[in-house]
C-alpha cells in the first residue's frame, strides 16, 4: 500500500504513467502533475464504497429513527 509519503514523491514524467497500490486501486499521474485515484473494476471500487459506509460512516452517521443517535451512541444507551 501507498503511504502518504510515497504519494507526495510522485511527481510528473514526460507521458502520464500509473503506480499500483491495491486491490485493482492504482494512481494516474499526468504529464501536469496532476493525479486521480482509481480503480482497475467496478466491483473494486464498489467493495471500497461499501465497506467505508458499512464501516466507518453507519457508525458515526446520525440517524432519525433512534432519536438522531448514532447507532454505536443507541446500543450503549439500550444496555
Amino acid at each position: 500500500m501507498l503511504t502518504d509519503t510515497a504519494l507526495k514523491q510522485l511527481k510528473s514524467k514526460d507521458k502520464p504513467y500509473k503506480v499500483a497500490d491495491r486491490d485493482g486501486m492504482y494512481i494516474h499521474i499526468a504529464t501536469s502533475g496532476f493525479t486521480t485515484f482509481r480503480y482497475d473494476y467496478r466491483y473494486h471500487a464498489r467493495q471500497d464504497v461499501f465497506d467505508y459506509i458499512e464501516m466507518f460512516y453507519n457508525l458515526k452517521h446520525k440517524h432519525a429513527n433512534n432519536g438522531l443517535l448514532s447507532p454505536v451512541e443507541f446500543e450503549r444507551q439500550q444496555k
